[in-house]
């Protein structure tokens, strides 16, 4: 996992240079499906069209309630703030009640930009989140872990178990689950790596990996999401960056006479350089 992944972050670093706005182009166009999918991980209905045209501020097919369409305009202005934060300032305290603030504006602005407080307590599903009083500890413990072991293991590893611990400490009232997504990717470009789109596709595998958390204390499911999410991310940017003829990886199965299940499957596992764009599989070739 280590090797691939630095494989491919430096392949990506000898093709940027001079092509910054390509990257930043390819930025901008993923955030529509990022806001789609982590959205729809917390159950809204918007669909990627609908998500784009919210965006876009172009009128709707349907009625849809004032709260996802904020849910849709502040997690996009979230996306794009930390694109160019994250490499200027550390991730702290400060930085998620900003973030979280930023997130709820007009949603619920009686809990924006703090944690919990007394009284308040949390439930998701059978899960019962730690007490109020407990939250700052924890997150000050959870930010000194990540940094403390910078040198002993992989970026998926630490952020496996950052985000798991994350949601299971459940700091805020409501937004966590974006909230903590969005820290991944505040992360990662941090430490020089490429942003990554959990997808709602994989959110029952999503959920899996926090049952496997709290009751193992294991990380393993969470680290395969990171990792194919990472790959699939470097697949896409190196197509781009690399000059490719990006196609349909049904087009690529048909070209070389491959079997388009076959492919689908090794794209799934990310052994192929394959990647998801808009719910359509391609590939550079």
């Amino acid at each position: 996992m280590l090797k691939q992944i630095a494989a491919y972050r430096e392949r990506y670093f000898s093709n940027l240079s001079g092509r910054e706005s390509l990257v930043r182009i390819i930025d901008e166009a993923e955030v529509p499906e990022h806001v789609y999918n982590s959205n729809a991980i917390e159950n809204s209905t918007l669909t990627l069209e609908e998500t784009e045209k919210i965006l876009e501020q172009v009128a709707l097919d349907r009625y849809i309630n004032e709260r996802e369409i904020f849910e849709a305009r502040n997690l996009a202005r979230v996306v794009g703030y930390i694109s160019g934060k994250a490499s200027e300032k550390d991730l702290d305290i400060e930085m998620m009640l900003l973030l979280h603030k930023m997130l709820m504006t007009n949603i619920n602005s009686e809990v924006a930009g703090r944690f919990r407080q007394p009284g308040e307590y949390v439930r998701v599903g059978t899960y019962i989140a730690p007490p109020p009083e407990r939250v700052e500890e924890m997150i000050t413990g959870m930010l000194y872990s990540y940094k403390a072991v910078f040198d002993n293991t992989t970026i998926i590893k630490r952020l496996a178990r950052l985000h798991l611990t994350f949601e299971h400490i459940h700091p805020f009232i409501d937004g966590n689950g974006r909230i903590g997504r969005v820290i991944i990717n505040y992360l990662l470009v941090r430490e020089g790596y490429v942003p990554v789109n959990i997808k709602f596709i994989d959110r029952q595998k999503y959920y899996e990996a926090f049952s496997e958390f709290d009751l193992e204390e294991k990380t393993e499911i969470m680290e395969d999401i990171l990792f194919k999410a990472l790959t699939n991310s470097y697949h896409k940017r190196l197509a781009y960056l690399e000059g490719k003829e990006i196609i349909s990886l049904g087009e690529y199965s048909r070209r070389l006479k491959l079997s388009h299940s076959n492919l689908l499957n090794k794209a799934k596992r990310q052994t192929i350089e394959a990647f998801l764009e808009k719910g359509t599989w391609k590939i550079g070739i």
